[in-house]
């Protein structure tokens, strides 16, 4: 069955951007600064997802 309520989006979106928030930091820390773009465009592709979820609703 498909999901037609974007609750799967909303939750992928959020698995994202924790783990780009994380990325972020340890490249913070690290001064790792491909990790931290890494992370940083993890939390954004985890944004959209959420908002489309939104959408669906």
């Amino acid at each position: 069955m498909a999901d037609t309520n974007g609750l799967s989006d909303k939750i992928k979106g959020g698995v994202s951007k924790v783990k780009g928030e994380i990325k972020d930091q340890v490249g913070n820390a690290t001064d790792n600064t491909s990790l931290q773009a890494e992370g940083k465009k993890d939390k954004l592709k985890g944004a959209i997802q959420q908002k489309i979820g939104k959408l669906k609703e």
